[in-house]
């Protein structure tokens, strides 16, 4: 089971690799990792890419969270995001 950490670094560097890839994942994010990925993700989800230069830096923070820990467990336990995304590990 590819973690989140996993799977964002294997997008990376397929765009670092594959310029119309990269193009593709630039222009239409949601739609590009669908492909890549044979997954539908739910029309409500927006997934948004960022290109970093030598100015500009982006740090993404999780979600902050109203679940208890044996909450989070849980949805550990049912594949996290992914199984938004329709992904099953």
């Amino acid at each position: 089971m590819q973690s989140a950490h996993e799977l964002r670094q294997d997008i990376q560097k397929r765009a670092a690799a594959d310029p119309e890839f990269r193009a593709r994942l630039l222009e239409d994010p949601k739609g590009t990792i669908e492909a890549a990925l044979g997954v539908t993700m739910p029309a409500g989800l927006s997934v948004e890419v960022h290109e970093e230069d030598t100015v500009s830096a982006h740090l993404v923070l999780p979600p902050a969270s109203k679940l208890d820990n044996a909450d989070l467990e849980a949805v550990r336990g049912r594949g996290g995001w992914y199984a938004y995304w329709g992904v099953n590990w």
